[in-house]
């Protein structure tokens, strides 16, 4: 008689136990992004809070998370700020997104484009292909901000003052904690150092830029360190800019380029700093290729607050050199005009 041996059979535990490992970090996971949303949730609100009580006010729609697992997002209608001194930004929609892992580095887009509300000239909306904001290192007493505009289009709103620019390819602005001589890493020193890029863009007819560019695509980049930045805190942006120019504030290591048209201008300053009404004051070494169509179509322009006269003589000063394809020459900012020489052309640049 032949006896069969008992079937052995194997242990599923090592079946099982991946599985509820699996099941144990998924959970864990989820309990974070969930913790992660509502912190950030109680956040935007706390901040609101605070931003009202400066005189700053705030207002919004629902918002809404969403992104589970591996991504935080978040949805804000009809979002308004308003600061104290009138600026204000408004959208149908923000949307807010970052990765669950890593929630110090943002980007937020406005999918239905922006309007800009300016106290003293109305609003413009703002559309564009993409309208996008990153912003990081949100510990740091400066954090790193990009904003880029593709394709955008400024339209003012009736009854607002015109906005300088009517459409460009590309509008970028970059903001970062400056960085000492020789670090490796940003050194909280209360400065910031900025970067305004500006790519195509078509002037508004009859403005100063039109004027200069004679109808023609206007473009460059600016680049300075702003010293002082902390002190660019207060309940109006005037005030704050008095505030800022008071306690030392200027910018240094000014550096840029304009394209108008045909004529090209390069330009440095060590320094320049901002009156009470937040026009700059100081001194630009200019180098210009070409000057004279653009200094020619801005004494043709009538621009209100361009000194047509001043303008012609520029030109004629500049003709009378004998070298119209590059000239070198300071660009004085004072008592709210811009000088070429003896000749105030036009207003200084207004920052707000």
């Amino acid at each position: 008689m032949t006896v069969t041996p008992p079937i052995r059979r194997h242990s599923r535990t090592g079946l099982y136990v991946p599985l509820l490992i699996a099941l144990a970090l998924l959970a864990a996971w989820t309990g974070w992004w969930f913790y992660l949303t509502h912190r950030i949730e109680t956040g935007i609100e706390a901040r609101a809070v605070e931003m009202r009580a400066a005189g700053w006010d705030i207002g919004h729609g629902r918002i809404t998370t969403t992104g589970w697992p591996f991504r935080t997002r978040i949805a804000v209608a009809y979002p308004t700020v308003t600061a104290p001194d009138g600026h204000a930004i408004s959208a149908p929609a923000l949307v807010a997104e970052a990765n669950t892992y890593n929630p110090d580095r943002w980007v937020i887009i406005a999918p239905d484009g922006l309007v800009l509300t300016r106290p003293d000239t109305g609003k413009v909306a703002v559309r564009g292909d993409a309208l996008r904001l990153s912003v990081s290192h949100l510990d740091a007493p400066f954090p790193d901000l990009r904003i880029q505009l593709d394709k955008p289009v400024f339209t003012p709103h009736p009854g607002a003052a015109p906005f300088p620019i009517l459409r460009a390819d590309q509008m970028q602005i970059n903001a970062r904690p400056h960085m000492a001589d020789g670090a490796t890493d940003a050194v909280t020193t209360g400065a910031v150092d900025v970067l305004f890029r500006l790519t195509e863009a078509r002037a508004r007819p009859g403005s100063v830029l039109d004027g200069l560019a004679v109808q023609k695509p206007v473009g460059g980049w600016i680049e300075t360190t702003i010293d002082g930045a902390d002190h660019l805190r207060g309940r109006t942006m005037i005030g704050d800019i008095g505030a800022w120019s008071g306690a030392g504030g200027r910018f240094t290591a000014v550096r840029g380029e304009l394209t108008a048209g045909v004529s090209t201008a390069t330009f440095s300053s060590d320094t320049l700093t901002a009156d009470t009404n937040g026009r700059l004051q100081g001194t630009v070494a200019l180098t210009a290729d070409k000057p004279l169509p653009a200094l020619a179509g801005l004494a043709r322009s009538g621009v209100p607050g361009v000194d047509r006269v001043a303008a012609a003589g520029a030109a004629t000063a500049t003709a009378l050199t004998g070298d119209t394809s590059a000239v070198s020459l300071p660009l004085v900012f004072r008592d709210g005009r811009a000088w070429l020489g003896p000749f105030a052309v036009a207003p200084a640049p207004k920052l707000f």
